[in-house]
């Protein structure tokens, strides 16, 4: 049997996979909960994850949301999933976190000498961080769908097509859609996103 694993955003939990399982009704469906709030260190716990339901598992595919995909593309795993749904994956981290920086007035030269800095929004800014997207930028070669709302406050819509583009992913853009989907109209549009034919991805 194939397998359907769930990894959320940010303040979500491996439950919200219980959305999910009506969708894929011949699959298994699972949530992956992770610790850390690094791509290394989730990505750690995701690999470890997907390598132990690889093994019980005739295939896996991907739901991943917001960081949740950012920290599975750190993780290792392309070799284990058959195809992956990202919906508000962020794509771009070296420009949020720029966005970031620019925002809380914090410079380059600031946050490597002082190496984290707490900010107004409650995210602290990491040179750790930085350096490390810098130097690990994104490697995804998985048949992939993804589903962007164009009010996304965190991904532009430039990022995303880049993304699309450069990883031959099939990009769905819903007008009016935030970055969390989340009310009735875009919880409908991406059911509709998920069940609908995979042209493309296989």
């Amino acid at each position: 049997m194939d397998a359907v694993i769930y990894i959320h955003g940010k303040g979500g939990d491996a439950k919200e996979v219980e959305h999910y399982r009506p969708l894929f009704p011949s699959c298994e469906a699972i949530g992956i909960e992770y610790e850390g709030d690094t791509p290394w260190s989730a990505g750690e716990k995701i690999r470890q994850a997907v390598k132990k339901l690889k093994s019980c598992h005739d295939g896996l595919i991907l739901i991943a949301n917001s960081i949740g995909a950012y920290f599975a593309m750190h993780a290792q795993i392309e070799e284990d999933i058959v195809k992956a749904y990202f919906v508000s994956p962020i794509v771009d981290m070296e420009k949020l976190i720029g966005d970031m920086m620019a925002l809380a007035g914090v410079s380059e030269s600031i946050l490597r000498k002082q190496g984290r800095i707490p900010t107004g929004s409650g995210e602290d800014l990491s040179w750790e961080y930085l350096t490390y997207v810098r130097e690990h930028p994104l490697v995804w070669n998985v048949p992939t769908k993804i589903l962007y709302g164009s009010e996304d406050q965190l991904t532009s819509k430039e990022s995303i097509e880049a993304f699309a583009k450069k990883h031959h992913a099939k990009l769905t853009v819903m007008e009016g859609g935030e970055h969390w989907f989340h009310t009735k109209e875009q919880m409908a549009f991406l059911d509709a996103w998920i069940t609908e034919e995979d042209y493309g991805i296989g």
